[in-house]
């Protein structure tokens, strides 16, 4: 069915809709990968977007159920150059098309994403329709209105404490929208993790005697999440507490940092990143839309890892309190796995070792 791309901006691309045929609007962001489109698809940190895939052919290998990070898409809406009809795979359970009819997300097919990418680069990360009707001046301009991304880790957190995994070593995780590869890494580590929202204080997390603390990666504005920058704040000094993505930037705003949106994000599988202590380079999986602001950091925040295409911090220590974290994403999923030492990192600092640093 044909259909259209709206921009916050006035520029309309035409192109086929597939999936759930139904008006969506969401903040149109780009991914470099140029596979993974299942875990991007169910990334807790993609709620309320519509992503672009700049990989010209999408669905060549279908979805199953054992590589989704999460139970269902958290995406808004999906753009790709080419839809693939035909997947062939022997992992395939599902066609891309029916698994996203079947989990309600609009798709577009047939958009010269590459022009797309570049006006998102050089404009800036806006807000875009998905549509297959033909709308007025003012039902637009209500759509773009009624979008808001303001409580975004309220709809991806767990709603539940749940435990995962076995182990001696025991950590409380806050959920701000894990992905589900984020507790595998910590569970073939030997780890038992228990689960909480998002909203948890710090009192009940100190209540149940865990050996560290661990913030995930999630959606939005990290200085709209009040309430687990305040946790950090009563924990840290207290309890070995790292984070990933979303998760430092909520550590370095309870140490009395800043943080400050970019004009599109880094958002795919082949980011290098600087370890600012060993001087090696190694290719990360990454996911953000904020960073860190520099010239905010105290001088107890000490940064370990740079990105080398912008110079933005990718990864903090904290200089005489157990307290770590990096921007990047070391499960990967979809991505390389050159950095996934750094949960072993995690792990060190939960033991109490100090080789963590």
């Amino acid at each position: 069915m044909n259909g259209k791309l709206i921009l916050e901006n006035g520029i309309i691309f035409e192109g086929r809709c597939f999936g759930k045929i139904s008006d969506t609007v969401g903040e149109v962001v780009f991914n470099t990968g140029m596979t993974g489109y299942e875990e991007i698809l169910t990334d807790p940190s993609y709620y309320g977007q519509i992503v672009v895939m700049t990989y010209p052919l999408i669905g060549n290998y279908g979805t199953n159920l054992d590589d989704l990070q999460s139970d269902t898409p958290k995406v808004r809406g999906f753009i790709v150059r080419e839809l693939c009809k035909v997947p062939n795979n022997f992992r395939c359970e599902i066609d891309l098309d029916v698994y996203l009819q079947n989990n309600g997300i609009m798709g577009i097919e047939g958009i010269d994403t590459r022009k797309l990418t570049k006006i998102i680069r050089n404009s800036g990360t806006m807000k875009g329709i998905i549509t297959v009707n033909k709308l007025s001046c003012l039902e637009i301009e209500n759509y773009f209105r009624s979008f808001s991304n303001n409580n975004a880790v309220d709809m991806v957190t767990t709603k539940k404490i749940k435990t995962v995994g076995e182990g001696k070593l025991r950590i409380g995780v806050l959920d701000l929208g894990i992905k589900a590869n984020i507790l595998k890494s910590f569970v073939k580590r030997g780890c038992s993790l228990v689960v909480f929202p998002a909203y948890t204080g710090a009192d009940e997390l100190m209540q149940n005697g865990f050996d560290g603390i661990f913030l995930s990666n999630g959606p939005g504005n990290p200085e709209n999440l009040s309430y687990a920058i305040e946790t950090v704040s009563k924990l840290a000094g207290k309890i070995p507490i790292a984070g990933i993505c979303l998760g430092v930037q909520i550590i370095a705003l309870a140490m009395g940092a800043k943080t400050e949106k970019m004009k599109y994000g880094h958002r795919g599988c082949n980011h290098p990143v600087k370890n600012l202590i060993t001087g090696k380079v190694f290719i990360t999986s990454q996911n953000h839309g904020y960073i860190i602001n520099k010239e905010s950091l105290p001088e107890d925040l000490e940064i370990t890892h740079l990105n080398v295409n912008d110079k933005t911090i990718e990864g903090l220590n904290h200089r005489t309190l157990p307290l770590m974290g990096v921007q990047y994403h070391p499960e990967a999923c979809p991505g390389p796995h050159d950095s996934d030492i750094v949960f072993d990192k995690f792990i060190n600092m939960y033991k109490g070792e100090k080789s963590w640093r």
